[in-house]
């Protein structure tokens, strides 16, 4: 994108508010479980009045803390500088550049990132699908669950199906394979067979055991196995990969591009789907764009929906959105959803505004 910038555009100051907001469902995984969302909503002033928002994900209150300082020292280095975001990403790689960007760091880049791509999208008075260069158009999500159980599985699928999703996704990897088959059939038989059923092992199983189950689950008619094995270990992905006929999604704990393209020289995966945190932001996001669409690979997106719903809109390889409205309780207008899909709003920005009552609600 080469749109002129204003020299006299500039960040004056970055504020930002750590809250731990409730959820309707704890997600549950084989591995743990989230029993809250904690963020740290992030405020960037221009001297133009435009205010970017956006928030970031900690996973566990025990982060929020140093999130947020992170977060105000990093705001702190980009005060004076003009809102030019390809520009402020690249002056907080070069700060961090022998820290590392990574881990809190990389969440505080990219929490700013989003923020400053709000601000100038309202600076231009356009959402910012199409300061992107792209139109606003129904983008197909899929409504994701947690390991709930038969009971409480079965009736968020019901709840699904009434919204009009077309794709529903579980957390498995049970303590026997016959529990992941008995909850996976149990949906089938709520959702029928003209909805896609995705499946998350959140990296709870060995590569070994990873090939057995999937193998047991390959006359399911699951759309997608996400996460088998641990995420950093694309090896392994790949050797399940060649071993089993269900295709492999990951991508949500891909730090950076970088890691994106590893993953995929690796041939670790048939689907990506990068947390618009975790991959750097907008700016990261379009990077991973990019070469999604040279590898050929579908592309999806992880949590931030509010974001992920714009950028989706111009990403080439485009697949499914996740429906998780883990920022709902404190925003003023939570993203809307008709018939399994979302379009980003026609408000200039990303649409983020925080409900300040509910914000001072749950301040930590």
């Amino acid at each position: 994108m080469n749109m002129p910038t204003d020299p006299g555009l500039l960040i004056t100051d970055v504020q930002a508010r750590a809250v731990n907001v409730p959820l309707e469902h704890p997600v549950r995984t084989s591995v743990g479980v989230v029993a809250t969302a904690p963020l740290v909503l992030i405020d960037l002033h221009t001297n133009q009045g435009a205010v970017g928002h956006a928030y970031v994900f900690t996973y566990t209150p025990l982060a929020l803390r140093a999130t947020r300082r992170m977060l105000l020292t990093l705001g702190g280095v980009l005060k004076g500088q003009a809102l030019a975001p390809v520009d402020l990403d690249q002056l907080l790689a070069q700060r961090l550049r022998l820290l590392g960007r990574t881990g809190i760091a990389l969440m505080a880049s990219a929490g700013l990132d989003m923020a400053a791509w709000d601000a100038l999208a309202k600076v231009r008075n356009m959402p910012l699908v199409e300061l992107l260069g792209g139109t606003r158009r129904a983008i197909a999500a899929y409504d994701s669950h947690s390991m709930d159980g038969r009971e409480l599985g079965v009736a968020r699928a019901e709840g699904a199906m009434a919204q009009g999703f077309q794709a529903i996704k579980t957390k498995i990897g049970y303590a026997t394979l016959a529990e992941d088959l008995a909850i996976v059939r149990a949906l089938r038989g709520v959702i029928g067979e003209d909805t896609q059923l995705l499946v998350d092992y959140n990296q709870g199983l060995t590569a070994v055991e990873a090939v057995r189950r999937i193998r047991a689950l390959e006359d399911e008619g699951i759309g997608w196995v996400e996460e088998p094995t641990l995420q950093e270990d694309y090896a392994g992905h790949a050797r399940i990969r060649e071993q089993v006929r269900l295709p492999i999604q990951m991508g949500e704990n891909w730090c950076g591009p970088g890691e994106m393209a590893k993953a995929l020289q690796a041939g670790a995966c048939d689907l990506a789907m990068p947390d618009a945190m975790k991959i750097g932001g907008v700016t990261g996001w379009l990077r991973a764009a990019a070469l999604a669409q040279s590898h050929g690979v579908p592309m999806s997106s992880h949590i931030f929906q509010e974001v992920s719903v714009h950028l989706l809109a111009v990403t080439p390889t485009r697949h499914l959105l996740e429906r998780m409205d883990l920022a709902a309780p404190v925003l003023a207008r939570p993203l809307a959803f008709a018939d399994g899909t979302a379009i980003a709003p026609p408000e200039p920005g990303t649409g983020i505004a925080w409900n300040e009552e509910a914000v001072r609600q749950y301040l930590v």
